[in-house]
């Protein structure tokens, strides 16, 4: 039976995120890696709401543990996954599950990925802002400094810009319908401001040694399905300074039609938002277990087994 993996993306990220992780010794090479770029006190400076929104720490925490969650469904004896979609930086832990890019390279290309977007951005402060209940034209005509960075919907998304527009957009848009929050993600990702990050990333992509996946993904940069190298590779740097397409990318991994979906990483946001959209087709998150076993009998329940 075929199944959904759907990686999430940065701003719900915590403390008590997968529990279970640095006890399960398939875990640990992802977790070695990722320790090497940011430390083995991870969990502490997660509870620094400070500190674990930083661009720098997140989005190799995030694909760290994404990754080193994913190897310990696989020992557990999880199959393997008809199709895979990531969410903004969770795309690097999507190959990686694919098998399009090793592990390890995806981690270390999480730490050159914030780091180009970090030198983007300069002293610019921006930001990201969901807004639900508004039509995008409706958003955008009434504060044109925003960008759409996520496509959610007609009327939910996730819109790019600068702090100063953010702050003050937020009461007009209250006042015609909306409803607006600001996410722990400190830089325009998804926007114009993030071109200059175009050329150093795509480079460093070009470095790494690719294979051609095991299964199809699901690309941010056009919301289709693809298993060739050749439009994994410019898709993935694409992503960082242009919308993310995820109402399309929902679309096309439902069209495949999977007995049923799992979000890996932290929070539940992405199977909420799921199960929002096809009733019909179960969603839990892994972050929603408090052991690795319960995950794999829901997949079992679900018709996800071999």
């Amino acid at each position: 039976m075929a199944y959904a993996l759907l990686f999430s993306g940065q701003a719900n990220q915590h403390p008590d995120m997968l529990p279970w992780l640095e006890s399960v010794s398939a875990c640990a090479p992802a977790l070695r890696c990722m320790e090497a770029l940011i430390g083995s006190d991870w969990r502490a400076t997660l509870a620094d709401p400070q500190r674990r929104g930083d661009n720098g720490f997140a989005q190799v925490l995030i694909t760290g543990t994404a990754l080193a969650a994913w190897a310990a469904l696989q020992a557990a004896g999880a199959p393997a996954p008809s199709v895979v979609a990531g969410y903004s930086v969770g795309e690097l832990a999507a190959f990686a599950a694919a098998g399009a890019l090793a592990p390890e390279e995806s981690i270390t290309l999480a730490q050159t990925r914030a780091r180009c977007m970090d030198q983007a951005a300069g002293d610019v402060r921006t930001g990201l802002m969901s807004v639900s209940g508004l039509h995008r034209a409706r958003v955008l005509a009434l504060w044109p400094g925003l960008e759409i960075a996520i496509d959610l919907g007609p009327e939910q998304g996730v819109y790019a810009g600068l702090d100063v527009d953010l702050a003050a957009a937020v009461p007009l848009l209250h006042a015609h319908g909306g409803h607006c929050q600001r996410l722990d993600v400190r830089l325009a990702s998804h926007a114009r401001w993030m071109r200059p990050a175009l050329t150093e990333f795509t480079a460093a992509l070009g470095a790494v040694d690719w294979q051609v996946p095991r299964c199809a993904v699901a690309l941010n940069a056009s919301g289709v399905l693809s298993r060739h190298t050749a439009a994994l590779r410019p898709a993935l740097a694409t992503q960082i300074a242009n919308t993310v397409q995820w109402q399309s990318c929902m679309q096309a991994v439902a069209e495949r039609q999977p007995q049923c979906v799992l979000e890996i990483g932290a929070g539940t946001a992405l199977a909420r938002l799921w199960n929002a959209r096809y009733t019909g087709i179960a969603a839990r998150s892994l972050d929603e277990f408090k052991e690795l076993q319960s995950a794999l009998q829901w997949l079992e329940k679900n018709g996800a087994a071999d």
